[in-house]
């Protein structure tokens, strides 16, 4: 087995893709913030496909990680080993699989360790995009206010002249430095899977400027560019086990594999302060009606994944695929789909929701992906009314049917209590929930859940339908399980 480097790549194998272009002479031109499954499987693969264009060889991204602990810094030095270098394997709903080498990361830096270094290649004039994943909840936003919050530790750290630590006190201390010198703003480009990503990080990075200097936020406000997007791509966790059958797989010893769907898309508004790589050319979609995208992947795909989870959990599954081979459970979602969302959902012009179901339902049932519930569970009380409040809203003000909602509602109560309808035990990880919250689920009001902070503002309790199907559903899980009270919602 080849250990991956430079200076090994003339030695894989021939079904091994490989980068055709020289990277000696690529040059920095984005720096990233997370380099985690996501990023490498998605934006590092499209630059990836940029740089085979000689004219777009300034477009080589340098990796940046912001968090100090031993995982990383093994990250760090993996890479270091590996030349920046990192092996993705593609799975086909066929079972057919490709591994690239991708090397678009030429430069990699663990923030903690040397930050005056990170912020000056920012600083310099070849950078012209700062993308991020730093997850949702990585952008501090108040949920309750929708400001972003000033007083969470690390940006109070960084607002105080401490270490830079956050993603914001790095952009903005690059941009007050640009600004001072004359070099001009970047483009900030979130790659978050949230809704519009480019307005969230701008609110973000403005007002911890604003809490530094009036005149600089006013400055980025008006120069630096936040274009929203749409990304898409299934990236499961590599453990382990996982990372070494890669490894079998593609005959190299890579030790920070990733994998993924064979499916990728991205969806970006053209709003670049400073140029940007060729994306249209390598498959991005170069569009204005970015939102569009967004509500349909929302409503759409992110909805049926959570409606798959719970109760997929309840009825004892733990992969995806697995859960999709309950026919059950596939038809839930179908249902759920053609009579709930679609008739309510005006998509992307020239896009067919149809198509876009089927390519949904697909996606999820590949094998090879084995993506894990728990991880799409993880977090519902936040994701639920992100994905399915404007259905169930739609639903409301039509007179719909709400009997799928109130069953997965009921289903999401159930799975808060940790075990499935044999008994066994899951791990609940629900961050969002406050003590008031908790305290809540554990009084004997048959409505906890719909009076909680995340559901209360969805005025589920006050609906009177809604009330009797969720109680109804409540009732029957309790009673009889989930399995057995998604027989009576099918039936």
């Amino acid at each position: 087995m080849n250990r991956l480097s430079q200076t090994t790549l003339d030695r894989l194998g021939e079904s091994i893709e490989l980068p055709p272009y020289d990277r000696a002479l690529v040059d920095v031109g984005i720096v990233h913030f997370g380099v985690g499954n996501f990023h490498r499987v998605h934006q590092a693969v499209y630059i990836d496909r940029c740089l085979r264009d000689p004219q777009a060889r300034g477009w080589g991204i340098c990796g940046v990680e912001l968090i100090d602990s031993e995982a990383n810094r093994a990250k760090a030095d993996a890479y270091l080993a590996q030349d920046r270098l990192f092996t993705v394997t593609e799975f086909a709903p066929d079972g057919s699989a490709v591994t690239h080498v991708i090397g678009a990361m030429v430069d990699y830096r663990h923030a903690p360790a040397d930050a005056e270094a990170v912020l000056a290649i920012m600083v310099s004039p070849q950078t012209r995009i700062i993308s991020l994943t730093i997850t949702e909840g990585g952008y501090n936003i108040d949920e309750t206010t929708g400001a972003f919050d000033l007083t969470s530790p690390a940006v109070a750290q960084d607002l105080a002249g401490g270490a830079t630590s956050t993603a914001f006190g790095f952009i903005v201390e690059a941009l007050r430095r640009r600004r001072a010198s004359g070099t001009g703003p970047f483009t900030v480009m979130s790659c978050d899977n949230l809704r519009h990503n480019g307005d969230t990080a701008r609110l973000a990075v403005v007002s911890f400027a604003k809490a530094l200097d009036d005149e600089l936020a006013a400055w980025i406000d008006t120069t630096v560019t936040f274009p929203n997007s749409m990304v898409d791509r299934i990236a499961p966790q590599v453990p382990a086990a996982m990372r070494d059958e890669l490894n079998r797989r593609s005959g190299i010893e890579d030790a920070v594999p990733a994998m993924s769907e064979s499916f990728m898309q991205w969806v970006i508004e053209d709003r670049f302060a400073a140029g940007r790589p060729p994306l249209d050319t390598v498959g991005v979609e170069i569009r204005d009606d970015v939102v569009a995208f967004e509500f349909m992947k929302g409503r759409m795909l992110n909805a049926c994944h959570m409606l798959l989870s719970y109760p997929g959990l309840l009825c004892g599954y733990r992969i995806v695929h697995n859960a999709m081979g309950d026919d059950r459970l596939r038809r839930l979602l179908e249902t759920f789909l053609d009579r709930d969302v679609i008739p309510n959902l005006e998509g992307p012009q020239g896009v067919s929701l149809e198509a876009y179901k089927s390519a949904v339902l697909e996606r999820f049932a590949n094998p090879a992906v084995n993506d894990q519930l728990l991880r799409i569970a993880h977090d519902g009380a936040a994701k639920i009314p992100v994905f399915h409040s404007k259905t169930i809203e739609m639903l409301m003000s039509r007179d719909g049917d709400l009997r799928r909602e109130a069953y997965f509602l009921a289903c999401f109560e159930r799975y808060l209590r940790g075990r499935d309808d044999k008994g066994d035990s899951f791990p609940v990880n629900e961050p969002r929930l406050t003590p008031a919250d908790h305290a809540l689920l554990k009084s004997h009001d048959p409505l906890a859940l719909l009076r909680t902070s995340p559901f209360e503002k969805l005025g589920l309790a006050d609906h009177p339908e809604f009330v009797r199907l969720y109680s109804a559903a409540v009732g029957m899980i309790d009673a009889e399980g989930a399995s057995r009270a998604l027989d009576h919602l099918l039936a």
